[in-house]
C-alpha cells in the first residue's frame, strides 16, 4: 500500500492529460507496466482522472480540459496551481495539504493481487 494517500510529500507528481482516461490506463499498463491505484469521476459519468504507479514512480492522469486554474485546495487534500508556459506546456503544481484516503473523496481504489 502506498504510504501517503495523496501526493507524496517529497516528490514531483507529473500530471498527464488524456482525452480518454480508460484508454490511457490500458495503454500505460500494457506499454510501461503502470498499475492503477485509483480512478475518479462523476457517478455514471466519464472517468475524470486516475493515479497509476510503477515501482516508486507515480503519475496522475487527468482528462484534457482548460488548464489555467487559480491556487486552491482539492477535495483529495492537495493545494494546486496550474499554468501553461510560453511553449504551451501545461504545469500543475501540487503540495500535500491533508491526508485523505481516496475512498474519502469518492475514488474507486483498484484492488491488487494479494490485497
Amino acid at each position: 500500500m502506498m504510504q501517503n494517500r495523496s501526493v507524496p510529500t517529497d516528490s514531483v507528481l507529473p500530471h498527464v492529460m488524456y482525452q480518454c482516461i480508460p484508454d490511457a490506463l490500458t495503454w500505460l499498463s500494457r506499454v510501461f507496466g503502470f498499475v492503477e491505484h485509483y480512478r475518479y469521476g462523476e457517478p455514471r459519468g466519464p472517468v475524470s482522472g486516475a493515479q497509476v504507479y510503477a515501482g516508486n514512480a507515480v503519475i496522475q492522469l487527468s482528462r484534457a480540459r482548460g488548464f489555467k486554474i487559480p491556487s486552491h485546495e482539492t477535495v483529495y487534500g492537495e493545494r494546486q496551481y496550474a499554468v501553461e508556459d510560453l511553449e504551451g506546456h501545461r504545469w500543475l503544481f501540487s503540495q500535500h495539504a491533508r491526508d485523505l484516503s481516496p475512498e474519502d473523496w469518492g475514488a474507486r481504489v483498484a484492488r491488487r493481487t494479494g490485497d
